[in-house]
């Protein structure tokens, strides 16, 4: 869950109202989340540069839209807006943005998933993509779900097979194989319509 303060969402109140544009939001995102690098993003957002898996939390005027792939990262944020005599400034502390290296005890799914958000989508994000651990099978396979730019794109088999794949395979050596569980029929908005740019793939 995230907090965000009366102070802050006022502050972000004041500064939607001057765009003057309907349905106007705030998106939040982590940025290199889950290495010593990572940072937090905010932006305006209007309804329709939204991806429709984004996390909404209701403000007083206004939503809040969470980057899916940022949720983790962003669990038990707090945002607040401190007044000053010189002016204001925003804060946000993000406890988990930078992410834990699972332990030695740690589960399959964990170490997984810390591979995922830590390696691989910081590099699909470049195309608009983003990619999340669906299952692993009793005998290590590995489904997973492409979104954004990577749901429908032409050279998502190859992003699986010469990336994800092979940098999760290294990664966690249980890994029996790696599948794609992506219904891209259905995709919207990928990043390569098909498979006309040959050879090309996200993690290139």
């Amino acid at each position: 869950m995230i907090n965000i303060s009366e102070r802050a969402q006022q502050h972000f109140l004041k500064l939607i109202e001057q765009q003057g544009i309907p349905g106007l939001g705030i998106r939040l995102r982590a940025v290199k989340a889950g290495t010593p690098a990572a940072d937090c993003q905010l932006e305006f957002c209007e309804p329709a540069d939204l991806a429709g898996d984004e996390w909404t939390v209701e403000c007083r005027g206004f939503p809040l839209y969470v980057d899916a792939a940022s949720v983790s990262f962003l669990d038990a944020a707090d945002i607040d807006y401190e007044v000053a005599p010189t002016g204001g400034q925003l804060t946000i502390r993000a406890p988990r943005i930078k992410g834990e290296v699972p332990g030695e005890g740690a589960s399959l799914v964990e170490r997984v998933r810390y591979v995922i958000e830590t390696e691989i989508n910081p590099r699909v994000a470049s195309h608009g993509g983003r990619i999340s651990l669906e299952e692993i099978t009793a005998d290590g396979v590995v489904l997973l779900r492409f979104g954004g730019g990577c749901h429908g794109c032409g050279m998502a088999d190859v992003t699986l097979k010469q990336g994800v794949e092979k940098t999760l395979r290294e990664r966690v050596p249980e890994i029996t194989a790696v599948r794609d569980a992506t219904d891209h029929s259905s995709g919207e908005n990928p990043y390569f319509a098909s498979k006309a740019s040959e050879g090309k793939s996200a993690l290139a």
